[in-house]
């Protein structure tokens, strides 16, 4: 079974692999945001613009939706020769529930110039694994193979993999494998029991300086808790060939009860 399953060129069913953390009837948000990628990706494709890759994604959740039929649309917002802003976005319920904007860039070989990444991190193959589900519920964090290493709450690193297809009997490809994953950033090293504290995100960005190899995730986590009901999770993203990115989430902080 895949998270999802494509019904028409436009239309998606989630299945129930896809549900919620917060709430199980719900769908968590991290394969949508798998599926606008592969969206912007498949758009570039027909388009003939394999000579962009992007460079940014920024994710908007407008609210929380359930486990039902999925509308999308794709739209170049501005189109150019080198530079381009993609908009993908999902509906489901009758309602906008999540936006993708990317931009792509056009590749040049700037091997000799590459520099400043930050540094690797121990692999999975060095790090415990751990059962996210003592933490959360839902069929999403059932269905992912995590190591864990836990400097103290709100600070470690992780890997994360998923042997679960984004998309059943369609071909996709490492960028939006890798994104699928992307939003667990803020529940693998959480700063407060989520079952006392409610800290949902409300947008994830992700800035790549090279693309991702697919397979294993890598997240070295910081998630900070401010004083007046707003908080961050930063991360740099690795896979198995060291570091690719970064990311941050914007977090809405509530004690629960």
């Amino acid at each position: 079974m895949a998270y999802f399953r494509r019904k028409d060129a436009s239309t998606f069913a989630p299945t129930d692999l896809v549900g919620g953390a917060w709430r199980t009837d719900e769908q968590h948000v991290a394969p949508t945001f798998g599926l606008l990628t592969h969206l912007v990706e498949t758009d570039r494709a027909t388009r003939g613009r394999d000579d962009l890759t992007p460079v940014r994604l920024t994710f908007d959740v407008w609210g929380p939706y359930p486990l039902e039929l999925m509308d999308t649309d794709v739209r170049v917002l501005r189109p150019g020769r080198g530079v381009e802003l993609v908009e993908a976005e999902v509906s489901c319920a009758g309602r906008t529930v999540a936006t993708l904007r990317a931009w792509l860039a056009g590749t040049t070989d700037t091997s000799e110039l590459a520099a400043g990444a930050p540094p690797a991190i121990p692999g999975p193959e060095d790090t415990t694994p751990w059962d996210p589900t003592t933490d959360w519920p839902g069929a999403f964090i059932a269905s992912l193979d995590v190591r864990r290493t836990l400097a103290e709450p709100g600070r470690g690193t992780v890997w994360v993999r998923t042997d679960v297809p984004l998309v059943e009997d369609e071909e996709v490809g490492a960028l939006a494998r890798t994104v699928g994953l992307l939003d667990v950033a803020n529940g693998m090293t959480v700063r407060a029991d989520p079952r006392r504290v409610a800290f949902p995100n409300l947008d994830l960005t992700a800035h790549l300086f090279r693309a991702p190899a697919g397979g294993w995730l890598g997240l070295d986590t910081t998630v900070t808790f401010g004083a007046h009901g707003a908080g961050t999770t930063s991360s740099v993203l690795h896979d198995t060939d060291g570091p690719f990115g970064r990311l941050a989430q914007s977090l809405v902080v509530r004690p629960l009860g």
